[in-house]
């Protein structure tokens, strides 16, 4: 039998410089958001918000910080079209929709915090390498808390702006039921933003939020304090093991793929839903063919799925593992084989699918 050798085409010089370019661009990100944490740790975007052009002087005075450093960090800004430069007055400004990006924590596009993942990320690059080489997993505890909590911050804004006023009411009947009163799941509740927001909206509802992550279910509790909520609790437990019986709704949120075995969590919802319960599901957006994910919004679930997901997952067991880019399909495929009969998508955002499924 003849072996034929592969003959790789000759270097396509345009191509090449593309490929640089953009690889320089995504260097250039990197390096950019370190400022953004910083800028975001000085108040440096608040300094500037709604203030109208200020010089680097009046920047650095608002936010108690040097002004040859701020001058500098100003700089780094407008290369990266973070704040606008006007060249004849010498003076940076903040226009209303970078308020919304960087300035204003109250916004769905709020992103500063989010910049705390892929700086852990290179700081733990040796163990994501000893994992690969060694096919161990990496439990979501074993991660810097900042991690844990710019995750938790890319979330949360995103679920004030839609969880009540859309998701919710895009589920048949639950918003009554939930007016009434119901027994209320939210599966790896993490920090707590999804449970309590639910539980400020519908007070004669109880919530229950259950994760593995001790850190993140004392974090959930303190936000229960600081908003003086009693229809809410918290539990360290796994998803496969969840306590009570009758729940009207049982909430995934953007932890299903994490899982090492979500057919076994599937399984749980299941026997723990009410005859007419729900669940509601939501996961990362993503189409079903992988190709269709190969743009920013999958390039970024797919880089935080082979870093956090995946291993996570295997360290779990890994039975089952979806990983963050697994679509519709496969979704619809574990809740099927775990009994559910009824499986549609209710809504949908640039970064989430949003599922009703029930028996």
């Amino acid at each position: 039998m003849t072996t034929q050798l592969h003959r790789p085409r000759p270097v396509d010089q345009a191509s090449l410089e593309t490929l640089v370019g953009r690889a320089v661009s995504d260097i250039s990100a990197a390096y950019g958001g370190s400022t953004v944490v910083v800028g975001h740790a000085l108040g440096l975007y608040v300094a500037m918000w709604d203030q109208g052009p200020l010089p680097p002087a009046e920047v650095a005075r608002r936010a108690g910080a040097p002004e040859r450093y701020v001058r500098e960090w100003l700089y780094a800004q407008a290369a990266g079209g973070y704040v606008d430069f006007d060249s004849a007055t010498g003076c940076f400004e903040l226009n209303p929709e970078q308020a919304l990006v960087f300035a204003d924590e109250s916004s769905p596009v709020f992103i500063p915090s989010a910049w705390h993942v892929p700086a852990t990320l290179f700081r733990e690059q040796e163990r994501f390498v000893e994992a690969y080489r060694n096919d161990e997993g990496i439990a979501w505890s074993e991660h810097d808390h900042r991690l844990h909590e710019g995750v938790a911050t890319f979330y949360r804004n995103g679920y004030r702006a839609s969880l009540v006023s859309e998701w919710l009411p895009a589920l048949t009947g639950v918003v009554p039921l939930l007016e009434a009163g119901i027994l209320v799941a939210d599966i790896g509740c993490g920090y707590g933003h999804s449970t309590t927001l639910m539980a400020e909206a519908f007070p004669w509802s109880t919530f229950r939020g259950f994760d593995t992550h001790s850190g993140s279910v004392e974090a959930a509790r303190g936000l229960a304090r600081e908003r003086d909520l009693d229809n809410v609790s918290f539990e360290v437990v796994g998803a496969g093991g969840i306590p009570g019986r009758d729940y009207g709704l049982v909430c995934f949120f953007d932890c299903l793929h994490d899982l090492g075995d979500p057919l076994a969590a599937a399984r749980q919802a299941y026997g723990a839903l009410a005859p007419d319960g729900a669940v509601l599901l939501v996961e990362p957006f993503a189409s079903d063919r992988v190709e269709d994910n190969f743009n920013p919004v999958g390039r970024l679930y797919y880089a935080a799925s082979s870093l956090v997901c995946l291993p996570h997952a295997v360290s779990e067991g890994g039975l089952y593992a979806l990983g963050a880019q697994a679509g519709e399909a496969a979704t619809r495929a574990v809740f099927e084989e775990a009994g559910f009969t009824r499986f549609r998508r209710a809504a949908e955002t640039p970064f989430n699918l949003i599922f009703e499924v029930r028996k």
